[in-house]
């Protein structure tokens, strides 16, 4: 079983900057596809970002050119780094990990884009 955690959401203003985290336990870690996923009040979940094992990186449209997901296998952590925020960015972001067919979610961290 994988249980991933994230943090690192809050509340920034247009323009600003979020590093949000997703720490996994188990030991597969380096073997999983992580994603970053986000779903704002009345619309659907959809992906963001996702590294694969082999560190092959996709983004969504919306937030190529300022995301950047990574992941330090050592630690057992994902990152996405958010850069030049607007409030079209606010939504929970929920961790995803995905191995053969399981798949795991995180409990998802609130981002706020405001002024």
């Amino acid at each position: 079983q994988v249980q991933l955690v994230e943090s690192g959401g809050g509340l920034v203003q247009p323009g600003g900057s979020l590093r949000l985290s997703c720490a996994a336990s188990g030991s597969i870690f380096r073997l999983m596809s992580m994603g970053w996923y986000r779903q704002a009040p009345g619309k659907q979940r959809y992906l963001v970002a996702i590294i694969t094992s082999g560190s092959s990186i996709n983004y969504a449209d919306s937030v190529k050119g300022r995301f950047t997901i990574s992941r330090d296998n050592a630690k057992k952590t994902v990152y996405l780094q958010m850069n030049s925020l607007t409030p079209e960015d606010t939504a929970v972001y929920y961790c995803n990990a995905v191995w053969y067919r399981d798949t795991y979610w995180g409990r998802g961290t609130q981002v706020t884009v405001s002024s």
